[in-house]
């Protein structure tokens, strides 16, 4: 049967029998937040305002295909990793206002927070956690045992075949340095690249080593004890993930709902998970006490070790040019 539209007569007259909450109920649309799944704490999600609510893209690259569309509607918030978030100009993100920001933040914090512009630019980004890449092993007691090493540990001979290596060519790079041959006998070890692939193979047995951000090693720990984590002494490569306001977005992020991230009871939650806020190891300790001791120690590294860790900044066309041509001139 057709529906035929009321007269506006009538929904005038609706709307004063019915109150405000009609009309309002019609105008308002839920504010989005956009997500690349498997990138976001499903936890915090569930704390969002009421008239908030969660739109998941399969990765990165398909929620920025989409973002010009979905600036035009109702997106008040993205979440994308720092990489993602450069690839566009800083004039696609509205700045956050003083104060809208959590205070006590890392200072290592800073940069990432202004897109790495320089310094005096106003925060684009909110980075809530902060993700060391890691060497995560499999039936390796004796690799564990060298973990001293650090990096070294992936041009091991024993390794051969059996490494998996990030997708990005950057951090590998920034891993072992930019010598040729250390280089290429990193590339000859592997035996595949990607961390989401890289670890099926290592759970099935395939590899007995992949790099990859340390929230993804986390949650197997518990669960598996064949597996032992290596992030080194010396550093390791960063990554960030954000929160930004796309350019044009009206509507002011929900300054509440962000303090949440920072406190119990959603704190140590999103600990146990492998989220780690960029926060001072004292702030953070209390909420990971209940953690095992192997877990613990490496969400909370000591404050000079992380310090010892770097990002990595957006690069120009012509360092990406050098670092692509490093990489391709290194195939074995």
């Amino acid at each position: 049967m057709a529906a035929f539209p009321l007269p506006r007569r009538h929904l005038l007259r609706l709307a004063a029998l019915s109150g405000p909450a009609l009309l309002a109920g019609c105008r308002r649309s839920p504010h989005r937040l956009l997500v690349s799944r498997g990138d976001f704490p499903a936890a915090w999600a569930a704390r969002l305002p009421g008239d908030w609510n969660q739109q998941v893209w399969d990765d990165p690259a398909s929620l920025l295909q989409n973002l010009p569309a979905a600036t035009g509607s109702s997106a008040a918030l993205v979440q994308l990793w720092d990489g993602w978030a450069a690839s566009l100009p800083p004039s696609r993100w509205d700045p956050f206002a003083p104060g809208e920001l959590p205070a006590g933040l890392l200072d290592l914090a800073a940069p990432v927070s202004r897109l790495y512009l320089p310094a005096g630019s106003p925060s684009r980004a909110f980075p809530w956690a902060v993700d060391p890449w890691v060497l995560l092993l499999r039936d390796r007691p004796d690799l564990a045992r060298r973990a001293a090493e650090g990096w070294e540990l992936l041009l091991d001979p024993s390794l051969q075949g059996r490494l998996v290596l990030p997708s990005s060519p950057r951090v590998s790079i920034t891993l072992v340095g930019a010598d040729p041959q250390r280089l290429r006998l990193l590339r000859r070890a592997a035996l595949a690249s990607g961390e989401r692939h890289g670890l099926n193979l290592l759970l099935a047995g395939e590899a007995e080593a992949v790099v990859l951000p340390r929230r993804r090693a986390v949650p197997l720990l518990r669960s598996d004890p064949r597996l032992a984590v290596v992030l080194p002494q010396q550093g390791s490569p960063l990554g960030w993930n954000l929160l930004l306001r796309p350019a044009g977005a009206a509507l002011r992020p929900p300054l509440a709902w962000l303090l949440e991230l920072l406190a119990p009871p959603l704190l140590p939650r999103l600990l146990a998970a492998g989220w780690v806020p960029p926060l001072p190891r004292s702030r953070l300790a209390p909420a990971a006490a209940s953690l095992p001791d192997l877990q613990r120690a490496l969400l909370l590294p000591p404050d000079d070790q992380l310090a010892r860790c770097w990002s990595l900044p957006p690069l120009n066309a012509a360092q990406r040019g050098q670092l692509q041509a490093l990489w391709d001139g290194a195939t074995p």
